[in-house]
């Protein structure tokens, strides 16, 4: 008997070896190619957290938030608010780390970490919020706006086709908020 189970184990085992080094891309090297854009940090939770870093202009720029999906939940003027601050991501708050001094929507902001909120609105601009109190573990719970480095309106636009999981992405010269219909270009120079 202990001969058979160990004759199964070792079969079990070369099996997985020949398994494992077959050919083909690993997950190791997916994900490797894709830390040049975002790079999903955890995946264990219902919003994953996401990490984005690139380039404005030359300067470097690093993104990390929570991504929640829609799952058929009526997202805008419900689950988020209007007129009301919002983490603009999941669980903790959303941050944007700036490796030298910018300019968002024309108005200047110092190199630095800060947390990003928006307040919709139904119509017009949005606000958006630059905070200095970047490291909040409950988002929008605990934003103080006494803590407000910057805050300027960005327009968004309504697509057709939606988008399942929030996104914050770095295009161009914008930072770009799509969720759901929505798509907030956040100009950065």
């Amino acid at each position: 008997m202990k001969k058979s189970i160990h004759s199964f184990s070792l079969f079990f085992l070369s099996t997985l070896l020949v398994i494992s080094s077959c050919g083909g891309p690993s997950e190791t090297s997916e994900q490797e190619e894709s830390t040049d854009q975002e790079q999903q940090i955890t995946d264990n939770r219902a919003s994953p957290l996401r990490k984005v870093e690139g380039e404005i202009n030359g300067k470097k720029v690093l993104i990390q938030y929570g991504s929640p999906a829609v799952n058929e939940r009526a997202i805008y003027g419900d689950l988020v608010p209007y007129n009301e601050v919002w983490r603009t991501g999941a669980n903790e708050a959303t941050y944007v780390e700036f490796s030298e001094d910018v300019s968002v929507e024309g108005e200047p902001l110092a190199a630095g970490r800060y947390s990003l909120f928006t307040i919709p609105r139904k119509t017009g601009p949005w606000t958006v919020i630059f905070n200095s109190e970047w490291d909040l573990e409950h988002g929008h719970y605990q934003y103080k706006e006494e803590h407000d480095v910057l805050r300027v309106n960005a327009i968004p636009t309504w697509e057709n086709q939606s988008q399942e999981r929030l996104s914050v992405e770095i295009e161009n010269s914008e930072i770009v908020v799509k969720w759901e219909k929505l798509r907030l270009p956040i100009h950065v120079e």
